[in-house]
């Protein structure tokens, strides 16, 4: 159902050039409660010309003295302050977060804000580090001063999804602006309220107009017409592989630089040496942390076939345990699916992988009666080509398998054309390291799932994208390689 409470129902515009607005044609997209199924914002449906108008003033910005000029120490102290504002803000945003998104509470204000603001921190002190080098060359004839130098992209299109909204805006914006980029962020259409606080704190932290413009909008319309822009030099993306895929196509017709993050079918491999104090919540962790919604989610577990047995009970009573219920409410551990959309897919994937012959152990059904909530799932006895072993369901669905034969881990772990993450499960740290370096996926984690820090680069392998975000990396993505070549 969706309800509305005119009363409560905020409207929020967006942000070009420093300037607060609506669509050009008053359009408008209402922003979803996952939890009550209530209508709680509207923000405006950014028009084809709306776009325009945010790249065009992006290219301005670009020029412009105010941000051109600006020495690299006086960006980093933007990027500083805007990360205090964030902190002095941070309970308002991890509500805005919580309502918006759904996720509990605990994980808004102990995970995603903090992160958020320590990304800024981190990228700060990049903007005065942006080095190129001297380079001795060997051409006849003349003596040669040659050098590199690294420069801002230039207007950056950046378009991010709805599972981690602040902390994806951050872990995108930080990087481009402290190498100097202008921006044009466009959020989830099902997840703009943090995005737009940020903007408002962006203002308020002083960033010359222009700089960091955020337009709302379904990826359909709004954000098709950013990767057509021909004023966009280059997009960031983060979301399914399906839409990175038709995003590389479309920006290759006006040759944009592309950095994606796209899917995951992490694989977790617990072996019987395990800690399975670790390894057993670690692993009920990896899957269900934010309801299953997260990119590298360890959906595969992978077990030594003397330990599956006491592993997946393990694993199905703690996912039988977990409190589902609104984010809002402080003992929630899950909270909803995003939307309705979403919760309908993850039902259908189980319904065929049941009727390709998987037993679901634990869960598999909607939970109550208002809201999009999906009960914590484990499901044995997939055969390699069922759905659930092979599509990214981006839900609280755990397939478990046994494995008789370790030295078919590698084969196992890589049978999938995803490539963003793994983790190990074992206290034999020879078979670890040498695990690691057989599978392919940007991070392979040992002993762990999910440890992201800004400092660690991040990012996929075959269809899990291309680029590394976080780390010193995440600068190459924004910036231009400049050769200059001087004849003495």
């Amino acid at each position: 159902m969706n309800t509305r409470s005119e009363t409560e129902v905020i409207n929020r515009p967006m942000f070009i050039e420093g300037v607060w607005c609506g669509a050009s044609d008053e359009g408008q997209l209402d922003v979803i409660d996952p939890a009550t199924e209530a209508t709680i914002a509207y923000v405006p449906h950014a028009t084809t010309e709306d776009v325009d108008y945010a790249v065009k003033a992006a290219r301005r910005a670009l020029t412009n003295p105010s941000w051109r000029d600006m020495k690299p120490l006086a960006r980093e102290a933007l990027l500083h302050q805007l990360a205090n504002l964030l902190e002095e803000n941070a309970d308002e945003l991890a509500k805005l977060e919580t309502q918006d998104n759904g996720k509990p509470i605990s994980l808004s204000s102990q995970v995603d804000i903090p992160f958020a603001i320590s990304i800024f921190r981190y990228m700060a002190g990049w903007s005065s580090k942006l080095e190129g080098a001297s380079i001795p060359i060997s051409f006849p004839g003349s003596e040669f001063h040659s050098y590199s130098i690294r420069e801002p992209i230039g207007v950056v299109g950046q378009i991010i999804p709805w599972n981690f909204p602040l902390v994806m805006a951050a872990m995108k914006l930080a990087p481009a602006l402290a190498a100097g980029c202008t921006v044009v962020l466009k959020p989830a259409e099902q997840t703009p309220l943090t995005a737009l606080k940020l903007a408002e704190l962006i203002e308020q932290a002083g960033f010359p107009p222009g700089v960091v413009n955020v337009i709302t909008g379904p990826g359909e319309t709004t954000g098709a017409a950013m990767v057509d822009h021909p004023g966009i030099d280059k997009i960031a993306f983060t979301g399914s592989t399906a839409v990175g895929k038709m995003i590389a196509a479309e920006a290759a017709k006006t040759v944009k630089r592309v950095s994606l993050e796209l899917g995951g079918k992490s694989p977790a491999v617990v072996f019987s040496d395990a800690d399975f104090d670790l390894a057993i919540p670690g692993a009920a962790e990896a899957i269900f942390l934010n309801s299953g919604q997260v990119c590298f989610a360890g959906s595969r577990l992978y077990v030594e076939s003397k330990s599956f047995d006491k592993v997946v009970a393990g694993v199905a009573d703690l996912a039988s345990q977990f409190k589902l219920g609104p984010g809002c409410e402080p003992d929630t551990q899950i909270g909803p699916i995003i939307s309705a959309r979403q919760i309908n897919r993850i039902d259908q994937l189980l319904q065929q992988g049941v009727s390709q012959g998987a037993e679901i152990l634990t869960g598999g059904k909607r939970h109550g009666k208002q809201g999009y909530f999906m009960e914590p799932t484990v499901v044995a006895g997939a055969a390699p080509d069922n759905a659930l072993l092979r599509e990214e369901i981006f839900g609280p669905v755990l397939t478990v398998l046994p494995i008789d034969d370790l030295a078919a881990i590698p084969t196992l772990a890589n049978d999938t054309t995803y490539g963003l993450a793994a983790s190990i499960w074992t206290q034999d740290i020879s078979r670890a390291h040498s695990l690691a370096r057989q599978i392919n996926a940007g991070t392979v984690w040992i002993n762990c799932h999910g440890v992201i820090d800004p400092a660690l680069p991040f990012g996929g392998m075959k269809q899990s994208g291309y680029g590394r975000e976080n780390g010193r990396h995440a600068l190459d993505l924004y910036t231009e390689l400049k050769t200059v070549c001087v004849r003495i």
